[in-house]
């Protein structure tokens, strides 16, 4: 279908896209114009070719998405689109949208916005949510990186595109405003966007171009859930001397003489068998497993994003361009956590429940608690109220020339800078209850009763605050600023004939701050020894008339056996009376931000690569050969929370890193492709804080917690290996095949040790401590199978369907320490990669017609080990999150030339997405309902 193409392939993509890739530019396209045939399509079809033309003419491993039309991002929000791309997961589907974003399994994706490196506060990335799908043009997920190419974020890059006024042939305005129904929090909201552009011919000569690009979005959200607590060791009814039927087992008990009684963090568990023991006392005891608790949260609140780009271009004649570029971008979130938590545990009395082999159900042929009711449990409700902003802002100068007709060179000087802002509130309300039912399996379940033997009160009523004590409160707060100076310099130089058609060479120079500021303070239960007036100050009853309750209703929506409402400490009313409340705990209102630790970061980078072709077997190879050196100087300091003493220290990385990449055109259709590179990625910066903070123990389990950086930290690294099979055969249709390998060394993970530190105030001196290290490695390998398809010559209506499928497998595998609970290493665990789903497709049937386009989009990915649970309560350790899925609609009608409405609807299966322990049916953990959507928009222009 294509002429043959090898260098001057490339004007293809120049010619059916305003877009240009991130491997290619316009110069590069015309230096080797020959005839190519130029596919002239519309609408879904236009894009997904353009994509396509991406991918096939990249000289490194890319897939993109590409705008329809301005503001007509196939979805959302920048991720929701990414979800389609080849070997690209995403997760974390609460708060409303979809927030992480992985390739390939790994998560740590370095994002750009027009080439350029961009983060948020002290940061090392943005979050892709936070960019308006409204203003980008098209987005690239590079999966394995040329020497030119920053080299920070192992698992990949996302760039970004976002429109320029020299991308329209002339004077361009769009605006579009689309309204969001999100069915949990049963809210409406806008996402507003505007765009007007042109261009100029100047007197003198020259051209000028400028372009103002701004959005606004908002959304209400609602998550809910309900999560069994830790799983734990308890006695059975024939219990040792000295314990009582159903007691539970602290690891640490004193009446056994040797402790820790089972090592904690076992990656399995304990064993799950019947009869299975522990040593008590050098005697063989019975136990049972059971969840410790059962709790519910009512997440809800209200995010803003606004956001606008200003783009200036100047071209004063045929052989230089000038772009200034200005952005803004804006969050803003309140935050509220109705929180009820009850313990399903044994605090010293099981009441009178009658036999106690009857209060208790295990699962079949296991000693694991299924189900279980107990008397005068423990609860609280919790009111969490948090608010977050950030400001950041982009300045971009940089100029292009083409010096000579083979030589040219581009430079770029940016200047960022981000601060993030944000405080928290809560009061607990601690209450007994009279019993409780729980049912801890895949559909968990807690049921309240009342005590007939007082008629006066409903213990099961949860609404009911009188019941309640006014305890612990907290107050907290931190604010995050980081700034960078970046300066990039870029040359390549054409010869006229050879093997080597081009070479490169350039520096990136990259100067970075960031500072953290944070203040932590809380306090015992409310009590008239640290009140200055009246005892009736620590009674909800004082306060309920000017609003001190909050009661959410509804929960779940039936989806589960819970409670649908309960009260807690409003937040909101907690924040407008602060000064009152921090006071009457005994607490400082004026309590100042104290700054935690400040970095300087020097990255400077040199690379060269040089573009070669040649004919094997009358077959044309081309490709990029070259290296990138990195040298990165670390200057930190910190400050101790306790003593106020600063430490300071510098740390030195250089790497130097090759990358090859070769395409064997197998004929006008075929390309088979092999690309190696390596990345790297630096600590967070907040992982080399080495300060630790303390986290008191709430709930009773025995110690607290804690956590603190590893200021010798190294950077990650990773050899990144893919080849792939091409064939394009169509008008926006093709098929690839890609094999990769990552093999990554100095991976982090927490380490955790059990330490011990007395506090005043505090309820235990044990305390937890995590902290990180590069203590395992990894290695990823996998296969990636993809097909775009438009059939053509379809008949009547049947003309414009397609689809987009693509299929990834991926086996991981990581190397990680066994801890003892003093932090000691007892051997080595392979587990699966934190974040890897096995497999994961997606499938998307369009239909595109002149008037109307519609697409119905299924993604959907295994089950993955998400993460590791406190060691000393997990049983097992790693926390599994099971499949998940999504069924997306999306329609877009043409009512004129230059106005269109569209619909879409996300989640219409109204998914309930769930985890557990050990990834085993016997070890439930989280439960939580996904918010189906549906928009309504129009978008007109011209």
């Amino acid at each position: 279908m294509f002429n043959r193409t090898h260098l001057a392939s490339a004007i293809v993509l120049a010619l059916s896209s305003p877009v240009l890739s991130a491997q290619e530019s316009v110069d590069d396209q015309a230096n080797s114009a020959q005839e190519v045939e130029i596919i002239q399509v519309s609408g879904i079809r236009a894009s997904l070719n353009k994509a396509l033309n991406t991918k096939r003419f990249s000289k490194q491993v890319v897939d993109a998405i590409v705008a329809e039309d301005i503001g007509k991002l196939p979805d959302n929000n920048v991720v929701e689109s990414l979800q389609r791309v080849a070997g690209v997961q995403v997760t974390d589907r609460a708060d409303g949208e979809v927030n992480t974003v992985t390739i390939r399994g790994l998560t740590d994706v370095s994002t750009t916005l027009n080439g350029r490196t961009i983060f948020t506060a002290s940061g090392r990335s943005l979050a892709l949510a936070d960019i308006p799908s409204t203003l980008v043009s098209q987005i690239d997920v590079i999966k394995n990186r040329s020497a030119s190419q920053f080299e920070n974020g192992i698992a990949g890059q996302i760039d970004v595109h976002m429109f320029r006024p020299f991308d329209f042939d002339g004077q361009k305005f769009s605006v579009a405003a689309k309204g969001i129904y999100l069915e949990e929090a049963e809210e409406t909201n806008p996402v507003l966007s505007a765009l007007v552009s042109n261009r100029w011919t100047l007197d003198g000569g020259g051209e000028f171009g400028a372009l103002f690009n701004v959005s606004y979005t908002e959304t209400s959200y609602r998550s809910q859930s309900v999560t069994p607590g830790a799983q734990v060791v308890f006695m059975t009814e024939n219990q040792p001397d000295g314990w009582v039927p159903l007691e539970r087992v602290f690891n640490d008990d004193g009446r056994v003489a040797e402790s820790p009684i089972w090592t904690p963090g076992l990656d399995r568990g304990l064993p799950t068998a019947p009869g299975s023991t522990i040593d008590i006392n050098g005697v063989p005891a019975e136990y049972y497993l059971s969840r410790d608790a059962m709790f519910m949260s009512d997440f809800t609140g209200k995010r803003k994003r606004p956001a606008a780009n200003l783009s200036l271009q100047y071209a004063p004649d045929d052989r230089s361009v000038y772009t200034f570029e200005a952005m803004y971008n804006g969050y803003r979130n309140e935050s509220f956590n109705s929180l009820n938590f009850a313990f399903v545990d044994w605090w010293g009395s099981l009441g009178e429940l009658g036999n106690i082999a009857d209060s208790f159900e295990l699962y079949e042929g296991t000693n694991v608690i299924k189900s279980r009711t107990i008397r005068n449990p423990f609860t609280f409700g919790s009111g969490d109220y948090s608010v977050g902003e950030t400001d950041s802002y982009m300045y971009a100068l940089g100029g292009d020339w083409n010096l000579t007709d083979s030589f040219k060179l581009k430079s770029e000087l940016v200047y960022q800078n981000s601060e993030f802002e944000s405080s928290f509130i809560a009061m607990r309300s601690n209450a007994g209850r009279y019993q409780l039912t729980a049912d801890f399996s895949n559909n968990p379940s807690i049921i309240f009763a009342d005590n007939p033997d007082t008629p006066d009160v409903d213990e099961s009523d949860l609404t009911d605050l009188t019941q309640a004590s006014m305890a612990e409160m907290y107050d907290s707060g931190e604010r995050n600023e980081g700034s960078a100076l970046t300066f990039t310099l870029d040359g390549e130089y054409y010869t006229d004939d050879g093997v080597f058609q081009k070479f490169a060479f350039g520096l990136r120079y990259d100067d970075r701050d960031t500072t953290e500021y944070m203040r932590d303070q809380n306090a015992a239960a409310c009590d008239v020894v640290n009140t200055t007036g009246d005892p009736a100050n620590c009674l909800f009853a004082t306060y309920l008339n000017d609003g001190i309750a909050h009661v959410n209703d509804s929960f779940l929506d039936g989806e589960a056996t819970v409670p649908r409402t309960w009260a807690v400490a409003s937040g909101p009313y907690l924040r407008a009376n602060r000064d009152y409340f921090l006071g009457l705990y005994g607490l400082n209102s004026s309590d100042p931000l104290m700054e935690e630790f400040n970095i300087n970061e020097v990255n400077a980078a040199l690379y060269a690569t040089a573009d070669f072709e040649t004919e094997i077997g009358g077959k044309v190879l081309d490709g990029q050969i070259g290296a990138r050196y990195v040298r990165v100087e670390t200057d930190t300091e910190f400050v101790d929370q306790v003593d106020l003493t600063r430490t300071a220290g510098s740390t030195t990385t250089t790497e130097l890193m090759p990358s090859l990449s070769l395409r064997y055109h197998l004929g006008d259709e075929w390309i088979l492709r092999l690309n190696y590179g390596e990345t790297l990625r630096m600590p967070n910066f907040g992982d080399l804080n080495p300060t630790i903070i303390y986290n008191d123990d709430i709930t009773g389990i025995g110690y607290g917690t804690a956590n603190g950086g590893n200021v010798n930290l190294k950077p990650t690294t990773s050899q990144n290996l893919d080849l792939a099979l091409e064939w394009y055969f169509g008008e926006a249709s093709a098929a690839y095949l890609t094999l990769f390998q990552r093999d990554i060394e100095g991976l982090v993970i927490p380490y955790r040790n059990q330490i011990q530190r007395q506090i005043d105030g505090y309820n235990t001196d044990t305390f937890i401590l995590s902290q990180p290290d590069n203590a395992s490695a990894g290695e990823l390998n996998g296969v990636e199978l993809g097909i775009n398809y438009f059939p053509e010559n379809l008949p009547g209506m049947l003309d414009g369907l397609g689809i987009q499928a693509a299929l990834t497998l991926l086996d991981s595998e990581q190397t990680i320490p066994e801890l003892d609970g003093r932090g000691e290493v007892v051997g080595t665990e392979k587990t699966d990669i934190f974040g890897v789903s096995d497999k994961s497709y997606n499938l998307t049937l369009v239909y595109d017609r002149e008037k109307f386009d519609a697409r119905l989009a299924y993604v959907w990915r295994s089950d993955f080990l998400n993460n590791n649970e406190a060691a000393s309560f997990a049983n097992p350790l790693g926390v599994y999150r099971d499949e998940q899925q999504s069924l997306d609609f999306q329609l877009n009608y043409n009512i004129s030339e230059n106005l269109t409405l569209s619909f879409d609807a996300t989640n219409l299966t109204n998914e309930m997405y769930q985890s557990r322990y050990g990834n085993s049916e016997l070890h439930t953990f989280g439960n939580w309902l996904i918010s189906r959507s549906f928009g309504l928009g129009i978008r007109y222009s011209m």
